[in-house]
């Protein structure tokens, strides 16, 4: 079709000719066909006949490219329904609003604690030692919210009760129980020398005793704020403790959950293998080159993963019956010494918590500074060195089982998570089996106090102090461990031609022993944050100093590991070993609180039978409503419908997820199915290829026979 300038056009093929006035422009002309009349009543709704009315075949006549055609088509098609004001307020306000939270989020990405360096390390080391650092990272904002939780409940209302002088509203509950069990009073008498200062900086005695650090510091009754209103510092105590449990248990729960949603996708190895890493793996949103080779380095060591664990499958799936055999009775014996070496362990410690509470009322120890110290810190030494050599010689013996890496990691920190949790039990185990007289409160050190006043005074504070002492020589330990092992390693390999040291190497960052020690860290805060309530912003310095140490060693110090592991799925058993240590911790607690007498001389449950007597004297204050309204949540008429429901609600749960289970089994069935038909296919089709070109047609020779086509692809 050509025009002129007259305004007349002419179609080669047709010879038919279009004239339009000059004054009339293009836009006009189609502006008379993009409105096409609505029926009376339709309040902007065309009507479905419109499309072949004489306005859509005034559009076809139009001398416009078919793209610009199919654009008025879209237009005329269009409804327009009536919105009222109201409605377009709404829709106004939810659009700025969606907007809002978009920048919001893209703002606080940017905001992340450690967003840069987290990205840096999983480009150079791998997304598996990446997400150590981002678990580190969770367990800083963990303790950090703990604290500030403990602190506006507990800390900081009883600093200002003190520094008021507000008078409490139970004078006489302090002298209630035996006047020889009412004394406590740590301080030092005397001369006191400076080392002194210094020990009881390490150990938490002395002058921290009787700190806000400690248990014992704490009012044991409710304080009259004003008239109307009054502090109950008992109840605030104990309930600040569970809602500081439940807030871990919540955060981590949420956090695992997009991380067990990854694992289940991700579980069938031979499903995804390669899938996520090539069609899922790259970020788009990279800008700069530094940024695009962090992302493929760490792409790379994905793939690596897959490799590796691939190749074992196979390794595996060629094994004989007699291998297999000789396999699992390797595995077995392998197995029976690793337990042998974890109760030897048991045995040191209960040991060494024994001898250290005896040694420490020795004159000879008290007078010479470094032995006391040395008796003090005796239990955290002898964990410590238990959870260095019985990890060390666990992954010398898991190399002889030839499980998969992923498999060698799961199973390395179940042993160390057994080792470490449970040697932090046994130590639990030993200082209360002291504390109560080995269970027997007949016993002549506890038939008066009904626990052993003379050895325990305030045993609260001692097991603070216990917790305490552990946290604080786990990070003198691993800064020395940085400074004397890793660094000197680092410069006899850099700087010494000797071959054995060049063999040796410099240090592989282990991800599953870094790990846990963190769990153990969080365990030991855990377990001691009722005794010791400073204990959380304590190790969330810990941790901050924790992680640029770890990232100074880790590219200073360390290389690359050898044996990569995939961390889609090992972040979820992270938390899921998180979860386990907030378990554990949370059985001593419970002993503590009902069970074990609270001491009569300190803290805020002297004057209570048990700590948890706090709560039922709480509710005889309430108005009778409330209490028949809690009396009711704790009888057997609400608990049994409860348990009956939650059993009900348990099995329609599980129903469901063995239906969802199987539909993802046949999905990925079908999935894989498919996968093996396109194989085929595109096997044919590179066979059929040469033979159709014989017996193609045309000047060029490249014509393929459509039937034979046809037929394959049918």
């Amino acid at each position: 079709m050509e025009w002129n300038l007259s305004g007349r056009g002419t179609d080669r093929s047709s010879g038919y000719q279009y004239h339009y006035p000059d004054s009339e422009s293009l836009r006009s002309r189609t502006n008379s066909y993009s409105r096409p009349p609505y029926p009376p009543g339709a309040q902007g709704e065309h009507s479905p006949g419109d499309e072949t009315g004489e306005g859509v075949k005034a559009l076809r006549e139009l001398p416009l490219c078919l793209a610009q055609k199919r654009i008025l088509s879209k237009v005329s098609q269009m409804k327009i329904p009536v919105v009222t004001k109201w409605q377009s307020w709404k829709l106004s306000k939810s659009k700025s609003m969606k907007k809002l939270g978009e920048e919001v989020k893209e703002a606080s990405h940017y905001l992340k604690l450690w967003r840069k360096a987290l990205l840096k390390i999983g480009g150079n080391f791998g997304s598996g030692i990446q997400s150590y650092f981002a678990f580190l990272r969770f367990l800083v904002l963990l303790n950090f919210m703990t604290f500030l939780l403990i602190g506006v409940f507990v800390v900081i209302p009883n600093i200002v009760f003190r520094t008021l002088n507000l008078t409490s509203l139970e004078t006489g509950s302090n002298a209630s129980g035996p006047a020889e069990c009412l004394h406590y009073n740590p301080s030092p008498q005397g001369l006191v020398y400076f080392y002194s200062y210094l020990l009881d900086l390490l150990s938490g005695t002395g002058f921290m005793e009787l700190s806000s650090l400690f248990y014992g510091y704490y009012q044991n009754s409710e304080v009259g704020v004003s008239s109307q209103f009054s502090y109950n510092v008992p109840l605030a105590y104990l309930l600040t403790c569970l809602f500081y449990i439940l807030l871990s248990l919540t955060w981590i729960v949420l956090r695992s959950g997009s991380g067990f949603k990854l694992s289940v996708v991700t579980g069938d190895g031979d499903l995804s293998s390669y899938s996520m890493s090539v069609f899922c793996g790259w970020d788009f949103g990279l800008e700069g080159e530094q940024a695009a080779r962090l992302k493929q380095n760490s792409i790379r060591y994905e793939l690596q993963v897959e490799l590796e664990e691939d190749a074992l499958r196979r390794n595996a799936a060629s094994r004989t019956l007699a291998q297999r055999v000789y396999l699992y009775t390797l595995r077995g014996v392998l197995n029976l010494l690793v337990v042998g070496l974890i109760l030897a362990a048991f045995y040191c410690i209960y040991r060494a918590s024994e001898q250290s509470s005896i040694l420490q009322e020795d004159p000879s120890v008290k007078d010479n500074f470094f032995l006391l110290l040395l008796v003090q810190y005796l239990p955290s030494i002898v964990i410590t060195a238990a959870n260095f050599l019985v990890p060390t010689l666990c992954d010398i013996i898991i190399r002889f089982e030839r499980y998969s890496m992923t498999m060698q990691i799961k199973l390395t920190l179940i042993r160390s998570v057994f080792l470490r949790l449970t040697s932090l039990g046994v130590l639990l185990y030993s200082l209360w089996n002291q504390i109560t007289c080995g269970g027997e409160p007949r016993e002549s050190a506890c038939r008066r106090c009904d626990y052993n006043y003379a050895q325990y005074p305030c045993w609260e504070t001692r097991i603070g102090q216990e917790m305490y002492k552990l946290m604080i020589f786990d990070f003198i330990t691993g800064v020395v461990v940085v400074l004397l092992v890793e660094f000197p390693r680092r410069m006899l390999v850099d700087h010494c031609s000797c071959k054995p040291l060049q063999l040796w190497g410099r240090q592989e960052f282990v991800v599953p022993e870094n790990v846990l020690g963190l769990v153990y860290a969080q365990t030991v805060v855990w377990t001691g944050a009722f005794f010791c309530p400073f204990l959380p912003l304590i190790n969330t310095v810990k941790f901050i100093l924790l992680f640029y140490f770890k990232k100074l060693t880790l590219f200073q110090n360390c290389r690359p590991a050898s044996r990569t592991f995939r961390s889609s799925t090992s972040n979820f058993f992270f938390l899921l070993v998180l979860l386990l240590g907030l378990g554990l911790a949370c059985v001593p607690l419970g002993y503590s609180v009902a069970v074990i007498h609270p001491s009569f001389g300190c803290g805020p449950f002297r004057s209570l039978r048990h700590m948890w007597d706090v709560v039922p004297q709480s509710l005889t204050s309430l108005p009778k409503t409330a209490q028949s309204f809690f009396n009711f949540l704790g009888s057997q008429a609400f608990a049994v419908p409860l348990f009956l429901l939650s059993c009900l609600v348990f099995s329609y749960m599980a129903a469901m997820a063995s239906v969802y289970g199987n539909n993802v089994a046949q999905l990925k069935a079908q999935l894989k199915l498919e996968g093996r038909d396109k194989q085929f296919l595109v096997k044919r089709i590179s066979e059929l290829t040469p033979a159709n070109q014989k017996k193609s047609a045309g000047p060029s020779g490249s014509v393929v026979d459509i039937s034979e086509t046809r037929e394959l692809w049918e």
